[in-house]
Formats: C-alpha cells, sequence, structure tokens
C-alpha cells in the first residue's frame, strides 16, 4: 500500500534540523525522515482487530510537529519507526478479525487513537486505565504492540497518512449516515476540545481566554457553547479568518493579531485588568481572565497565558508544548497561578454516564448541536502530501483550516 512514513534516521534527522531551519521544504523533500511510497500492509496482530481502508486522514499539530522535527526527544521512547503518520482517521471496514463482535466489513467507523492497555491485550489495565483516564496509561510501552502512543506513532498499527490501518474493536466507534466524513474526521479534535472543557469547566459568571484559535481553539469555543456554558469568552486570533470562525461559534470577543505594541493593553481592557511596564521585559498584568486554554504550546503562547490570567487562576495546556526557552515562569508562584495540561481524550461524564470523549463527540455531531464539516477547507491526495505540507505551514496566506489526505 502508498503511505508517509516517518524513519528512524539520525544523519536524515540531523540533516533535516539543520536544513530544514533556513529551508523548511527540505523537510519533506524526500531527505529527511518523512518518505513516501509502497509498504507493507499491517497485520491484524488478533482476532479482535479489524483493518479499515481509510476515507481521510487529517493533518493535526501534532503531525505537523513530527514533519518539522518539532516533537520533543521525550515522546521518542512512546514511537517506534518506521511508523505510517497520522491519526485523525475515517474509512470503511475491508476485513474484521475472528473475535470481532458488532462490526462487519462495509461499516463506516472512525477509531480512537490511543493504545492503552485494553488495546494492547494486557489483562490487568494499568491504574490510569482502570479510572477511565486511558490517554494516561502507563503501558504504551508493553503488550501485544510495539511502543506507541496513538495509531500514528507505532510501526505495527499504520496510520491515516496510509491506505489502511488497523484498530482494536475497542477504538471503534461507528459513524452514523447522516453525518459526512469529513465531520466524522472532526471527531478527533473535538474529543481533544471536550476533554481539555469538561475537565476544567468554567463558572457560568467567569472569564474564559483562548490563546490561539486554529482548529482546537475554536473547538473549545465550540465546545463550550455546545454544552452550554455561559462564561465570557475571549480569543486571540492570529489572522482574520480564524477570527470570523471563532465569533461564529460563540466567542464573545476577539483580539486579532498575536502580537504588537497594544496586544497588552486590548487583552487588559477585555478583562478589567491593569498594565503595569517593567523597565526591562514584557508588560505585566493585574488582573486577568479566570481561566485560559493555551492551544498553541509554544513558549510565547505559555508565556502569554501564564501573564493573562488573574491571581490565583488557571492556564489550562493543549498544545503540544515541548522544551520551552523563553517562557518565564514568575507568575506560577507569585500569583499562584494554576497550570494544568490536557492530553488528547479518554473518558467524560456526560448526561449522568460516564463514556468515551470520541462518544460525545459523536453524540453532539450527530445530534446537530455542532455543523464541522465546513471546517475542512483543503483536501490533497496523499501523493501530494508535499503539497498539502507546504500549505498548511503557511495558513496565513491559504486560510487553511483543517487540511485532509485522501489515499
Amino acid at each position: 500500500m502508498k503511505a508517509v512514513q516517518f524513519v528512524e534516521s539520525i544523519p536524515r534527522y540531523a540533516l533535516g534540523k539543520a536544513v530544514g531551519a533556513v529551508y523548511r521544504p527540505f523537510l519533506w523533500s524526500g531527505l529527511s525522515c518523512l518518505r513516501y511510497g509502497e509498504v507493507r500492509e499491517p497485520r491484524l496482530p488478533g482476532g479482535q482487530w479489524v483493518r479499515i481502508r481509510i476515507a481521510l486522514g487529517g493533518i493535526c499539530g501534532s503531525d505537523l510537529a513530527v514533519a518539522l522535527l518539532h516533537a520533543s526527544p521525550a515522546t521518542e521512547p512512546f514511537s517506534s519507526f518506521p511508523f505510517v503518520v497520522g491519526h485523525e482517521n475515517v474509512g470503511r471496514i475491508i476485513e474484521v478479525g475472528s473475535d470481532v463482535a458488532g462490526f462487519a466489513p462495509g461499516d463506516r467507523v472512525i477509531a480512537d487513537p490511543v493504545l492503552h492497555c485494553a488495546v494492547r491485550g494486557l489483562a490487568e489495565p494499568c491504574p490510569a486505565c482502570r479510572r477511565g483516564d486511558t490517554n494516561l496509561c502507563e503501558r504504551f510501552t508493553e503488550g501485544d504492540l510495539a511502543p506507541g502512543l496513538l495509531v500514528g506513532a507505532c510501526r505495527d498499527t499504520g496510520g491515516s497518512w496510509g491506505e489502511q490501518m488497523v484498530a482494536h474493536q475497542v477504538q471503534l466507534h461507528r459513524v452514523p449516515d447522516h453525518l459526512s466524513d469529513e465531520a466524522a474526521l472532526l471527531a478527533e479534535p473535538l474529543s481533544v476540545a471536550l476533554h481539555a472543557t469538561m475537565r476544567n469547566w468554567p463558572d457560568d459568571d467567569s472569564s474564559v481566554l483562548v490563546v490561539g484559535v486554529g482548529v482546537v481553539g475554536c473547538l473549545v469555543v465550540a465546545a463550550l457553547r455546545a454544552l452550554g456554558s455561559r462564561a465570557r469568552i475571549v480569543v486571540i486570533a492570529r489572522h482574520r479568518f480564524q477570527a470570523e470562525l471563532a465569533e461564529s461559534f460563540g466567542a464573545d470577543e476577539v483580539i486579532l493579531g498575536s502580537r504588537g505594541s497594544d496586544h497588552y493593553g486590548r487583552v487588559a481592557k477585555a478583562f478589567g485588568a491593569r498594565v503595569l511596564r517593567p523597565i526591562l521585559g514584557k508588560p505585566v498584568l493585574v488582573g486577568g481572565a479566570d481561566q485560559a486554554f493555551d492551544c498553541v504550546g509554544s513558549a510565547a503562547s505559555v508565556d502569554d497565558g501564564l501573564r493573562f490570567v488573574r491571581s490565583g487562576g488557571r492556564l489550562v495546556v493543549i498544545g503540544l508544548t515541548g522544551v520551552l526557552k523563553e517562557t518565564d515562569w514568575t507568575p506560577l508562584w507569585q500569583d499562584e497561578v494554576e497550570v494544568r495540561g490536557s492530553s488528547m481524550y479518554s473518558t467524560e461524564l456526560f448526561r449522568g454516564q460516564r463514556m468515551t470523549t470520541f462518544a460525545v463527540a459523536l453524540a453532539l455531531l450527530s445530534e446537530g448541536r455542532l455543523d464541522l464539516a465546513h471546517l475542512v477547507t483543503h483536501r490533497f491526495p496523499l501523493r501530494d502530501y508535499r503539497r498539502a505540507l507546504e500549505t498548511v505551514t503557511d495558513k496565513r496566506h491559504n486560510e487553511v483550516v483543517k487540511a485532509v489526505l485522501v489515499p
């Protein structure tokens, strides 16, 4: 089958880091760690597995981190090489194992990509999986599979940047007939936003700041409103098309532009805070949002998020934060700011029941509480993955919201 793989090669990695820093297209030139071509179809690891023919594979921020060689070395032990990139998926089952129940060839499904204890064939789940926090599984390197947090980082499963992948039956969610492939694909980033918001739910009389409104940032706003939050939501958007999307999902106010001399002033005005200007360094806010969601994960966005929440406020980091070299952590201790991470998705309490975050996302989509298919703005044949990466790394000129690959 055809697929885009990430290969383990220290010379390619070193060359990519050096040349890619000055000429980004080198990173998908075929001389770096990404390569496109014929690869072996993944085998079914056991009787409870199915094979899926991919209809759409999404291009996610974490995929870009892999392609751009920005992923932290701390994630490397939880990967196995070479792996087919991509975890946002929708497709049809084309083969079922002997012990699969409830699914058949032809079923249209999405697969929760997390490779936790049950997927790995471990009879005794770890403490995290036992309490439903499958995203925090302690055994991502054990069991029947090679190491990997997710489909798309494990050499045994394939990924959605390929023609086929395999999934365990506990990962599968059937797509309702009335949902398009595009809407179904968005269940994964919606689940990221739902997990972050449902685990950090704001009071109705509180204020929320969303830093960065790419797909996940927009879906944080959408998730809050779809679940009934009446909190005041202010977003910081880099591009006008992102600002318009955030407003359409229910943001109360948009601060356009990620930098500039009046950036801090506009944030302060939005939350009734005061701006103090030290002799050296960035401005300091007194007051701010009750809670902020950082959907970027850069040193600058985390630094801003810490400054933009009030004393005793909370910063929830959703973006893929790695090694931060220019973040001032003073507000952490001086203002007793709480910093919490949010990783992927797991299970949530929804309408009195404990269910997977993916099931919550599909319920909201199926009921029409959210319409997300229009967020897929760009489609590329799989063989054109280089053009796809060129496009999504220049969002300002191309107005990319969500791009997908079509095997």
